[in-house]
């Protein structure tokens, strides 16, 4: 972090209308948060001049070790490296939560040579996540309100599907017991809290295609059902239009910029682990009618964020993928051999940063299958090995060997993080070369698919699975859903991002496995149904030694990172 903030200290900000100007995005759309950020009116997406030809290239992984491996920084240094080739590129990211930013991983913004600023962006932005913390936990509150006062809607108090939320990894709100004692406060039950990023009011976000659409999708979640097995949605309660009111700002995407000054919208931070880790369609749309090439991230591994992104994100935003980008990193692979051991919360074994072909190459059945789950949506594939100083020559050879052999189209070493643009040259040129081949779009399950068989479909077609156990709660929900005509809607999965499987244990690619199912929750909201698989958790928990405890303030009040 040091290192980071050595070279963001250096680094000659341009004005935010200045960067808007070189992109074609006139200064009337934009609403200024001091010099350096913007938010962008919506009335820019039906103004401004569409790009029929522009690219979509999203940047995926494989599985990651708990400290990432560099997508972040693939997406923002492929972004820069277009633009150093001479072709306009926006990059569009995620806004990074608090949660992990204190807690295990840290920021989201890159680091190195190819980071997105300023850095009071990994603090709060614009408030949008606030927003949407308001905005769900006001319809917590009316739902409650609504149980006290007499609760005329029948609502069963055994299927409420509406926790509360907050930013924070805090693992004792995973469960809780509010209105204690009764009378006066409230109706005594069982509860929780998610993280914010989570809740489904911030996938809806991410989703929306308008204003209206956002008010709509706002009315339709459902927080319960009644007595009579019958949904109680957010229009039921009367909230979902003050709802709507929170979120009218946080709408509106985030216009930032690169070391390099190359444009980023960030906007929206779902998690990919939990929920459809992607963000913003609006985003995502302002990007390409104003680049030639529009770089997102979808997060974790291909089994989580690039899945989601085309089953669920694609059919939302009508968008397809021209070029897949799969990032990978030597020491991940290693880990994937099996012969190193790591935990969550403690420094990497320092042993990875020591030659070893042999770990290399039984890794990359991991990276074998990644670049199987990136075909499967008939998009070609490229593979950015993201360098490590430790990195050797033959390791790195053994890396594209496996690379091509499995069906990449190519395999780049990418050095971006020391060199920034310069170290993703030959990156950005195998992508063009990539995203100007001739390429066939799929989904991977149509929409009448059987909500079983959507999640079968994912688990063996993608994880490596040989079959799925759904436990009770689960097989009594999918039957509930099935009555009340959610069939039809794609399935997001909650499960580890550490594994292929629901195991963060089992490194590689395993197979001959059961997936396990122990919950199917709705997000009619979103537009989708979301599976809980194995033991995940939607709140995380904070490590031995959180992140927070190496974080400051300056005299001048700006972020000082202790060692």
């Amino acid at each position: 972090m040091n290192r980071d903030r050595e070279i963001s200290g250096k680094t000659k900000l341009k004005h935010i209308a200045d960067v808007a100007g070189a992109m074609g995005l006139p200064a009337k759309y934009l609403e200024l948060y001091g010099h350096y950020k913007a938010k962008v009116s919506l009335e820019a997406l039906g103004n401004v001049k569409n790009n029929p030809k522009a690219k979509y290239v999203v940047v995926t992984g494989i599985t990651p070790t708990h400290l990432g491996e560099g997508k972040t920084v693939t997406t923002i240094g492929l972004s820069m490296a277009l633009n150093r080739i001479g072709r306009r590129a926006v990059c569009c990211i995620r806004q990074p939560s608090l949660g992990p930013f204190f807690g295990i991983k840290g920021g989201g913004v890159g680091g190195g040579r190819s980071q997105v600023l300023p850095e009071e962006i990994n603090m709060h932005l614009t408030g949008d996540i606030h927003a949407v913390g308001q905005a769900h936990n006001l319809c917590a509150a009316f739902l409650d309100n609504h149980l006290f006062r007499g609760n005329k809607l029948n609502i069963d108090t055994d299927k409420i599907f509406w926790p509360r939320v907050v930013d924070v990894n805090d693992r004792p709100l995973r469960g809780v017991r509010i209105g204690l004692g009764g009378g006066p406060n409230g109706v005594e039950r069982d509860t929780g809290f998610d993280i914010t990023a989570a809740s489904e009011v911030m996938a809806i976000l991410a989703l929306a295609g308008s204003l209206a659409d956002l008010r709509k999708r706002i009315g339709r979640i459902v927080v319960a059902l009644n007595r009579r097995g019958k949904p109680v949605t957010t229009e039921d309660l009367r909230v979902a239009g003050a709802m709507t009111a929170i979120l009218v700002d946080a709408l509106k995407p985030n216009l930032v910029q690169t070391i390099e000054n190359t444009p980023c919208l960030m906007h929206t931070g779902p998690f990919a682990n939990i929920t459809h880790g992607n963000s913003s369609v609006i985003a995502d749309k302002l990007a390409l009618s104003l680049s030639d090439y529009t770089v997102t991230e979808s997060g974790f591994g291909a089994d989580c964020g690039l899945e989601k992104l085309v089953n669920i994100k694609c059919r939302a935003s009508g968008l397809k993928p021209d070029v897949v980008v799969l990032v990978a990193s030597v020491r991940a692979l290693k880990t994937h051999s099996g012969s190193y051991r790591t935990v969550v919360g403690k420094p990497l074994d320092h042993n990875l940063s020591r030659e070893n072909v042999e770990a290399v190459e039984m890794g990359c059945a991991n990276l074998a299958k990644q670049i199987e789950n990136c075909r499967l949506y008939g998009t070609y594939c490229i593979v950015a090995i993201n360098r490590f100083p430790s990195d050797t020559e033959r390791e790195l050879a053994a890396v594209r060997r496996s690379a091509l052999e499995h069906g990449a189209m190519d395999c780049v070493v990418s050095d971006i993080y020391r060199k920034g643009s310069q170290g993703g040259a030959e990156l950005a040129k195998a992508v063009e070369a990539a995203a100007n081949s001739k390429h066939r779009f799929a989904l991977l399950y149509p929409d009448d698919m059987p909500v079983r068989l959507k999640i079968e479909t994912i688990a063996k077609k993608v994880y490596g699975a040989n079959g799925v156990r759904f436990e009770k709660a689960a097989e009594e929900n999918m039957a509930i859903y099935k009555k009340l005509g959610y069939e039809k809607l794609p399935v997001c999965m909650a499960k580890t991002h550490l594994s292929l499987s629901h195991d963060p244990l089992l490194k590689g690619a395993p197979r001959d496995f059961t997936l396990t199912v122990r919950d199917v929750r709705p997000s009619i909201g979103a537009g989708f149904l979301y599976a809980l698989c194995g033991k995940i958790q939607t709140m995380p928990c904070l490590p031995s030694k959180p992140s927070g405890e190496n974080i400051d303030i300056d005299s001048k009040g700006r972020l000082r990172y202790i060692k």
